[in-house]
């Protein structure tokens, strides 16, 4: 019987939120938190590096679970500057640790692979990896977050609504599934076994973190920008 889910809170000490759940821990940078917090609950935490708890816990309970989907009531206690503060400081972790931790250790395997399968390899991964980064890079830092916070500002403007936000958000599965195919069932057994399954777990790791990602702009970013647009005049 799989084990249920404790219910997150501000008094929940983060250290026991965390042993719940071990993926949170890689949310902590995004917000301004470091390590060494005792025995502190959430909310001590938040406040002493200057983050949102409520945003916090929220954003913890999506990652947690993939069906939770915050109340309209309960978004409208989250401020947005925050929520675009952490979504930018994701994409630099994507963009500046992630991807070039698998890009060095899959180098490697494309080294030993020779003609036949290496090429194809780098490709799926490029390939990847350009779609992630012209969402993320090019469309919601450059047209999507300088719209919101225009909005916040007051600045209205009729060329752009942030229902064209859900439409822009690329499906890289099947490219996904591509490579993942060759590094685990098309590639020679002799070649590095173990760190094809090093590097498959860092590829699937980061495929459900940018899942994720994607959860919170659907599930918090989406509907709140939509009540800011309803709202004005």
């Amino acid at each position: 019987m799989p084990k249920k889910k404790k219910p997150f809170s501000k008094d929940t000490k983060l250290a026991e939120l965390l042993t719940d759940d071990r993926r949170l821990l890689q949310l902590l940078p995004r917000f301004g938190i470091g390590l060494g917090f005792g025995d502190r609950n959430v909310n001590q935490v938040c406040q002493m590096n200057h983050a949102d708890p409520e945003l916090f816990l929220m954003v913890c309970e999506i990652y947690s679970d993939s069906s939770f989907r915050p109340s309209q009531e309960e978004l409208q206690h989250i401020d947005m500057g925050n929520l675009l503060s952490y979504l930018k400081a994701s994409h630099q972790y994507y963009l500046d640790e992630r991807f070039p931790h698998i890009e060095h250790h899959l180098q490697r395997i494309v080294d030993a692979c020779g003609q036949k399968y290496g090429p194809m390899l780098s490709h799926f991964y490029d390939e990847y990896k350009q779609e992630v980064m012209r969402h993320i890079q090019y469309y919601e830092e450059e047209v999507v977050f300088p719209y919101i916070e225009a909005l916040l500002k007051g600045q209205r403007t009729d060329s752009y609504k942030i229902t064209e936000f859900e439409h822009n958000h690329t499906n890289i599965q099947d490219v996904l599934d591509d490579m993942m195919n060759i590094l685990l069932k098309y590639l020679p057994g002799d070649i590095l076994p173990k760190e094809r399954i090093e590097i498959s777990l860092d590829i699937m790791e980061l495929s459900d973190d940018l899942s994720r990602h994607s959860l919170i702009e659907e599930r918090i970013l989406v509907p709140y920008v939509e009540s800011i647009e309803n709202a004005q005049p």
